[in-house]
């Protein structure tokens, strides 16, 4: 048994040390706040956009794409709850479902809430993915209602399960009498359309708005604002600020990574006890989060996952396709004894590692020859090295990757 005052003195340190923060939660993602700063123009656009519900019209289908931390989430939230207020006022018969795609998961779930919403119980499971939208068609026409679906991180839903539930969402208006549904798609991603069938996408972006980054200025603005509320007056530098809007800036525009930055540099700075929040602070904070982040990623990795990396860590170009890799991937697996993967499952973990920003994997169009996939590591080689090396499994297989290659191509 350790010694039990170690913990006391951690906890009465936090409890009697100096409180840099008044409220922390300000700082975290799902925060909405009063105003959005830098995103006049997006609100306005959104709320002409969806408008005509407030004169029981349906309004257009809309699709938004921007990177992370573009404001895409918070602008649409914020809108939307508008909208509803003023529904009410007019007593317009609207409703909203804000559904995020990613930590729904399936079909089934995002049915189950969208019924939820039109105050249906679905069982957690046991039905038919078809049973379940039949039930959520028919419960939605009786509440003679225009109902607003958010799809927010949709490329998710789409790459994991294909498009088939936006297919069934664009097309669910022709078989309602009494109800109306409008559609909008949030996508991280802005290279949607190549996962997506045309048709469904033309009925699926009757209107577009793209959200560009932040630059480093906005970026100062929107933390200025947010620090007000979450940091005690002269708890926080203005160099810290400059800092972590420069870093997120440079990190294409980010705001959460900027809040995060925030956030993580002002506890690093309570645990250390120091009396103001310094750019220091902020640049131990970006190395915590960022190492951290890839090398828990890394580590959690299946094996099959870590030899796709180390095949790409091998052949050690700028770009490599996903042939490219299957040779070394298959020399790599008859190295360890390790059972081999078919190339189709060896292309979806590509896509996998390519989601979570390992890899990436961009499509490329040859003329006549068809399409391609070009591949390359988007973390630095050192760390692949750093991780797997330390791995008990393939730890051995990090080694100079010449000397791999040409043993095993002998």
């Amino acid at each position: 048994m350790g010694n039990p005052n170690i913990l006391d003195d951690v906890f009465e340190n936090f409890v009697n040390g100096v409180k840099l923060f008044k409220d922390r939660e300000v700082l975290r993602h799902d925060y909405l706040p009063d105003k959005l700063p830098h995103r006049e123009s997006q609100i306005r656009l959104l709320g002409c956009a969806v408008a005509p519900v407030l004169k029981d019209a349906r309004c257009s289908n809309i699709f938004i794409y921007g990177k992370t931390g573009t404001g895409k989430t918070a602008v649409t939230k914020y809108v939307l709850s508008h909208l509803e207020a003023k529904a009410k006022e007019y007593g317009a018969s609207v409703r909203f479902c804000y559904v995020n795609c990613r930590m729904t998961g399936t079909e089934y779930r995002i049915f189950a809430n969208l019924s939820q919403s039109v105050g249906l119980m679905i069982p957690f499971t046991g039905l038919s993915v078809g049973e379940v939208f039949d039930r959520f068609r028919a419960g939605l026409d009786a509440t003679k209602t225009l109902f607003i679906v958010v799809l927010d991180e949709v490329d998710a839903l789409i790459k994991d399960r294909g498009d088939g539930l936006l297919y069934e969402l664009t097309r669910i208006n022709e078989t309602l009498h009494k109800s109306r549904v409008s559609l909008i798609g949030i996508s991280n991603d802005l290279r949607l359309k190549e996962f997506l069938d045309p048709r469904v996408f033309s009925s699926l972006s009757e209107e577009e708005m793209i959200f560009r980054p932040y630059d480093a200025s906005e970026l100062r603005n929107i933390l200025h604002e947010r620090s007000k509320l979450s940091f005690n007056e002269g708890s926080l530098s203005e160099a810290a600020l400059n800092v972590c809007s420069a870093l997120a800036a440079a990190e294409h525009g980010d705001a959460r990574r900027a809040l995060d930055l925030l956030r993580v540099a002002g506890e690093v700075a309570e645990r250390q006890g120091a009396q103001i929040v310094t750019e220091d602070h902020v640049k131990e904070a970006e190395r915590n989060i960022e190492h951290n982040r890839v090398v828990e990623a890394l580590k959690n990795l299946t094996l099959h996952s870590k030899l796709v990396l180390l095949s790409v860590y091998h052949l050690n170009k700028s770009s490599v396709t996903t042939g490219e890799i299957y040779d070394v991937y298959d020399k790599i697996c008859s190295e360890l004894g390790a059972g081999l993967l078919t190339q189709r499952r060896l292309g979806t973990l590509v896509n996998e590692l390519d989601v979570m920003g390992l890899l990436n994997a961009k499509v490329v169009s040859m003329g006549r020859y068809g399409r391609t996939k070009k591949i390359r590591l988007e973390i630095p080689r050192t760390l692949i090295k750093e991780v797997f090396g330390s791995d008990d499994r393939i730890g051995l297989l990090v080694g100079g990757t010449q000397t791999f290659l040409s043993r095993n191509s002998s």
